[in-house]
């Protein structure tokens, strides 16, 4: 059209769920190793009272154990289900918040914090409750080790879905989809509102100018401070995702049993 640049062009919706999508899954790609290993440590130790043995120790002795004992594979159990995770979660979470935002502002240009915390944190909870089958079937391949006879929990993404349906109902791929909307929103509102407070305090001080390195250090802080606050519901939310039937009633008697068996340091495993 005449008078509108192509860089000026708004992308429209499926551009939107694609494209987020698209660079979630890359990113899965890369840092798909690292979640495994926060997997195993997060559920090592489960349910025993006391010190028990540890197979694990820090991120880099995880994936050393791993690759040693099961094969650089395993790095990759639940590749697939993270794909799809990403594809459902990363689409509608990021494809939505404009509309979202949009929303929230009643068409207005104006988005302040109060907005875009609540636009994140719909999204995020809309997006859970769409994915959580996938994400459900990542956790459980993560957690699986190799039996000695060479069996699986799972054989394959397919069976996974299935097996889980059939033995624990349709509820079953749901489990664990509160925890995992609390964290969400927690980590929505940690990760904005702490962003822009050390960006603030940055430039307040003149400790740097408002580019790309300063961007970087407020993002760097936020992360740190958003897994701090954050790490206790994700380490009951993967222990329950990846609990079988009947193991803990819900997700705070899951919090109980293991503050009850392995202390409060439990919630920052992994």
């Amino acid at each position: 059209m005449v008078g509108i640049k192509p860089k000026d062009a708004v992308p429209s919706g499926p551009v939107k769920f694609f494209g987020a999508g698209t660079a979630a899954c890359i990113a899965d790609l890369i840092t798909f190793p690292l979640d495994t290993a926060k997997v195993r440590l997060q559920i090592q130790g489960e349910s025993i009272k006391g010190e028990g043995a540890v197979k694990y120790r820090g991120v880099y002795g995880t994936i050393t154990t791993m690759v040693r004992t099961e094969g650089a594979r395993s790095l990759y159990n639940g590749l697939v289900a993270g794909l799809q995770r990403q594809m459902s979660f990363a689409s509608v979470r990021i494809g939505l918040y404009d509309s979202m935002k949009q929303f929230y502002t009643r068409g207005t240009e104006s988005a302040g914090i109060v907005v875009r915390l609540m636009a994140g944190c719909t999204t995020g909870a809309m997006a859970v409750a769409f994915a959580q089958p996938t994400d459900v079937v990542k956790v459980r391949f993560q957690a699986q080790v190799r039996l000695p006879g060479g069996g699986r929990r799972y054989n394959s993404t397919l069976d996974a879905y299935r097996t889980i349906a059939r033995d624990e109902g349709v509820r079953g791929l749901w489990k664990g989809c509160m925890p995992n909307i609390t964290r969400n929103a927690i980590v929505n509102c940690a990760e904005l509102v702490t962003y822009d407070l050390i960006k603030e305090l940055i430039l307040k001080y003149d400790l740097m100018t408002d580019n790309l390195p300063c961007h970087f250090t407020a993002a760097f802080g936020a992360g740190f401070c958003t897994t701090v606050v954050a790490s206790p519901v994700d380490v009951v939310k993967t222990r329950f995702m990846n609990s079988t039937d009947g193991k803990y009633r819900s997700a705070i008697n899951c919090a109980i049993i293991m503050v009850r068996n392995e202390g409060p340091s439990a919630f920052y495993k992994g």
